[in-house]
């Protein structure tokens, strides 16, 4: 099959600069009770173990921090540690507080806008943030940065995720489409589910790929013991693609241009540690060994963004320059390779 084609160059673009309060905050939640009890399948498993299983909307850190917040309760039992055995027959109260309501109000992020009109803005995410509030990421999040910077953005995805359509892993750098109003927001959403976005990667990897291009077309899924990751070939996989091809060779390691053809989560890292090729610096997929580049986060960078503008129809083409940290290692490799 032919290797998809490459965007042309970057466009001359303005950044432009506006301001735009917060939107109002969705109505508070009430606590969450949930009252288990231990099956005898479940004699002896650890209690958040056991409670991972049965809320499966909780990940296990989540689970522990409400065990030492005495939100877990057994019996007239005091104080509790996540490592407690259960035992058959015991009942389990768990009580989950709503969301903190969390003020989005404008706080200075660093973050480049390369074009923006009155339906949409492409920016460049810096690596480091967040992109939206989450457990744990509360403040200093790219839509607060947004919101200081546009003069409008949609609210489709809910009031924490203004103007979000799609998203980049938190240490991944690079080009994102954010919409300002609701109509460019439900036609681009049906762009990147229709697969009509075209985006390209840089990814510094371990290792040389032979062939020096080609597809993989491995199923992606959730790891079945490690909640915060994806696998390659997972039961009950999703459907996955991606292509790659080989930029520039350090001895042994090599920069690709990747171009995911679908979106699962963390994809092209899964995809490339699965080819035996981990992304440097990418803890969670083998991509941090010793003696490698001294890369503080994956070396990962989203390069080329295309689509066509979801109201006037003309085709949008962007490209964001690597940066500081990636462009370094790739200057060092450089000098040692000669």
């Amino acid at each position: 099959m032919d290797a998809p084609s490459a965007p042309p160059a970057n466009p001359n673009v303005t950044a432009v600069r506006c301001a735009i309060s917060a939107p109002r905050p969705e109505r508070t939640l009430p606590e969450e009770v949930f009252r288990l009890k231990v099956d005898p399948a479940s004699e002896g498993k650890r209690l958040d173990v056991f409670l991972s299983e049965r809320l499966p909307g909780l990940t296990r850190s989540r689970i522990k921090r409400l065990i030492s917040e005495g939100r877990v309760s057994i019996s007239e039992e005091g104080k509790i540690k996540p490592s407690r055995p259960v035992r058959a027959g015991e009942e389990i109260l768990v009580r989950v507080p709503p969301p903190e309501e969390v003020p989005l109000e404008p706080e200075p992020v660093p973050l480049e806008i390369l074009y923006e009109d009155e339906d949409l803005a492409v920016i460049v995410k810096p690596p480091g943030v967040v992109v939206h509030p989450a457990v744990g990421h509360l403040r200093g999040t790219l839509v607060h940065g947004l919101l200081g910077r546009l003069s409008g953005l949609s609210g489709v995805g809910g009031s924490l995720r203004p103007g979000i359509v799609h998203r980049l892993d938190k240490d991944t750098s690079g080009l994102m489409v954010v919409a300002k109003n609701d109509r460019a927001h439900l036609r681009l959403a049906a762009m990147f589910k229709g697969r009509e976005v075209e985006k390209w990667y840089l990814a510094l990897v371990h290792g040389v790929p032979e062939p020096r291009s080609g597809r993989i077309t491995v199923p992606i899924g959730r790891h079945p013991v490690h909640r915060k990751k994806m696998l390659a070939g997972a039961p009950r996989g999703r459907e996955a693609e991606t292509f790659y091809r080989v930029r520039e060779v350090f001895r042994k390691w090599a920069l690709l241009e990747v171009r995911p053809v679908t979106g699962r989560t963390h994809q092209i890292r899964v995809h490339l540690s699965h080819l035996g090729h981990p992304i440097v610096g990418d803890v969670l997929y083998g991509g941090k060994r010793p003696g490698g580049p001294p890369a503080a986060r994956q070396m990962l960078h989203a390069w080329r963004l295309s689509f066509v503008h979801p109201v006037t129809g003309k085709r949008m083409v962007f490209e964001a320059p690597l940066p500081e940290d990636f462009e370094n290692i790739l200057e060092e490799l450089r000098r040692c390779a000669k």
